[in-house]
């Protein structure tokens, strides 16, 4: 099979990361008999240099045309005096809403060799966890009306939450979809016991379910599944909820993993093109210096060929080498904390990964 990837390198240590993606899919093409195309396009601080704007028209046509997209990081304190509608991080924004990404993919694995990064207790993470937070990315509070306006104590201020049922059935559909290639498990978050709009969030969940008869739907009020997160993480499997709330809980699961540089994400639409990248930034202080982790990166080049071109086989290899590469003991720097672990260079870190593939 042939495939065409626009690439958002960016700014700082993404094109580093970004290159160690692309070997690790050359290599998987290789093994596995497809093709990957592979378009670099301007992206943040970079475009603004070169063309003076952070999303060039020529990289929004470029995604577009593409079957899907990789994307390093964005920004840096050289571009942190713009004004906000031409900093690097609006890019972000832009290419989202140039692509109809409504969906936000975010996973966070303990893999047992990290089990010590994790600040939980040994008892609670002794067998692991592997979530998959299922975020709603352009609706809810984020996006509704908001304003000034004089209240019963003077001036206030106002967000408004509100979801039609149109945007809770795409999102909840995502979720069953997705906990199929999975433990066929979720959970649906919300907040019922208080707020309309969870109320019909509850509902309209419930009302897809039935189309995933294969799939177990139950439902957790935000409170607790904060709680939960902590107190038994391997409770969770596909966890679904409102941009929000989503965006609360998917940080606060990434800090269980002991590693912001072990974890990748995806954001996705109606079709099957998708948006895929790190969640973490772009490090100006080690870019140019062989030192990030590409693991983030590489495991978002996996969730691509899991989620928008169905090539589960590639991306369990891809994350198989990425398991047997820590079950080694192999680290980099992020990850070797205060032992006497010689940490590995991007690009030993990534020679190490498509040796095991």
């Amino acid at each position: 099979m042939e495939f065409n990837i626009a690439l958002l390198k960016g700014d700082g240590i993404g094109p580093e990361i970004v290159d160690s993606a692309v070997s690790v899919l050359e290599k998987i093409g290789e093994k596995f008999g497809h093709k990957f195309n592979f378009t670099p396009y301007l992206i943040g601080g970079c475009a603004i240099d070169a063309v003076g704007k952070p999303l060039p028209e020529e990289t929004v046509e470029g995604c577009l045309k593409s079957d899907s997209v990789l994307l390093g990081a964005v920004g840096g304190p050289k571009w942190d005096s713009l004004p906000g509608d031409i900093r690097p991080e609006k890019a972000l924004l832009g290419i989202r809403a140039a692509m109809e990404l409504f969906t936000n993919l975010r996973p966070a694995k303990l893999y047992s060799a990290l089990k010590e990064a994790c600040p939980l207790r040994e008892d609670l993470v002794s067998k692991g966890f592997d979530i998959m937070i299922v975020r709603e990315l352009t609706g809810g509070i984020y996006f509704g009306e908001r304003g000034y306006r004089q209240g019963k104590y003077g001036l206030e201020a106002y967000d408004t939450e509100c979801y039609s049922e149109t945007e809770i059935r795409r999102i909840a559909k995502v979720a069953c979809e997705t906990a199929m290639k999975r433990g066929k498990k979720v959970i649906s978050i919300d907040k019922a016991n208080v707020l309309e709009s969870s109320r019909l969030w509850r509902k309209v969940v419930h009302e897809v379910a039935e189309d995933y008869p294969e799939v177990t739907v139950t439902d957790m009020l935000v409170d607790n599944a904060a709680m939960q997160l902590v107190r038994n993480p391997q409770q969770f499997d596909v966890a679904v909820t409102s941009n929000m709330f989503g965006d609360i809980l998917s940080d606060e699961a990434s800090q269980l993993t002991g590693s912001i540089g072990m974890l990748a994400s995806a954001s996705l639409g109606e079709t099957k093109r998708g948006l895929y990248e790190p969640i973490h930034g772009s490090a100006p202080d080690i870019a140019g210096q062989n030192k990030a982790n590409p693991i983030a990166t590489i495991l978002s080049a996996a969730m691509m060929l899991r989620y928008s071109f169905d090539l589960t086989a590639e991306a369990d290899a891809i994350e198989k080498a990425v398991d047997l590469v820590l079950d080694s003991g192999l680290r980099t720097a992020d990850l070797v904390g205060d032992s006497d672990t010689k940490p590995l260079s991007t690009t030993e870190m990534t020679a190490a990964v498509l040796e095991r593939i």
